[in-house]
């Protein structure tokens, strides 16, 4: 079902991609979890990102999608605004892992991080042009290793880890539902989340297992960063993708304030990942909440 819904945005996209930049174009998310951003609920912009509750609401996963998207469109140079909705996740169409953020673009809806980009690319507005076809296909190797590995480790801490779950997770996603309501939506919520750990094969690993494959995808990226030493970003003077994806993750998981902080405490260890998400917060954000 849900590759399906995966596709028919895929299709959506090309339908649209000779067609103007719809005026109406809008984006969902649930609240933030950064008081920085506590008064955001509402702004009229051409583009807006649809999303959970930011201070109240949204969890560690969804804030990483969420800001991967934010970076991207800012990268893109795109106006847009935020409509923060305590209901975002059953709105959204679908995705392949966290549903949110999702934007409304006349008729149709995208949903999570690739579809938008491909949206955006269809536009001819997106960052990433100035890569060849070969620098192309190795940079969404990347972007597809970051978002399968950091998802997976947000959803484990996030569900997995008993204190974290009912210390941060549960009483979040159930804060705006009434009871029982919220006894409901923490089931389901979480009966999901190990349902797609376990697709994923991460349902039986310890945490240090996940330690490690966070660790060896750090790596992985700062070995990328360390190719180009004098560029601010992954290839070159220009952002692309990689850089949007990766800031949201790196970004929400060094942060996010937790019970068990082993993922924030594993990424700290690459500096020039960290100095990385501090270029970009500064550049596009300004919160400032990267401390030297």
């Amino acid at each position: 079902m849900q590759t399906s819904q995966y596709l028919n945005q895929m299709h959506t996209a090309d339908k649209l991609s000779e067609e103007p930049w719809p005026e109406d174009a809008t984006l969902y998310q649930v609240k933030s979890i950064h008081k920085t951003n506590v008064s955001i609920a509402y702004i009229e912009f051409p583009f807006h990102i649809r999303q959970p509750f930011e201070a109240e609401q949204i969890l560690l996963p969804e804030n990483a999608s969420c800001l991967a998207v934010k970076a991207y469109l800012k990268m893109c140079n795109l106006p847009f605004g935020i409509r923060s909705c305590a209901n975002a996740e059953h709105m959204s169409p679908g995705g392949r892992m966290t549903k949110l953020p999702f934007i409304r673009a006349g008729a149709f809806i995208f949903a999570e991080f690739e579809p938008i980009v491909n949206f955006v690319e269809q536009k001819e507005m997106a960052i990433g042009s100035f890569l060849d076809e070969d620098a192309k296909a190795d940079m969404r190797t990347y972007v597809s290793l970051v978002e399968n590995i950091f998802t997976m480790a947000e959803l484990y801490i996030s569900f997995k880890n008993e204190r974290v779950y009912k210390e941060v997770t549960a009483p979040r996603n159930g804060i705006v539902f009434p009871w029982p309501l919220s006894m409901m939506q923490n089931y389901s919520k979480r009966n999901n989340a190990l349902r797609l750990l376990k697709v994923y094969q991460w349902n039986d690993l310890d945490i240090d297992d996940v330690i490690e494959k966070v660790s060896k995808c750090c790596e992985t990226l700062e070995y990328k960063l360390k190719e180009s030493p004098d560029t601010p970003f992954f290839y070159g003077e220009m952002p692309c993708e990689l850089d949007a994806i990766a800031f949201g993750h790196l970004f929400s998981i060094l942060t996010t304030r937790l019970p068990n902080m082993a993922l924030a405490q594993t990424v700290q260890k690459f500096k020039h990942l960290v100095s990385f998400c501090r270029f970009i917060d500064e550049k596009y954000f300004q919160t400032r909440c990267l401390q030297d």
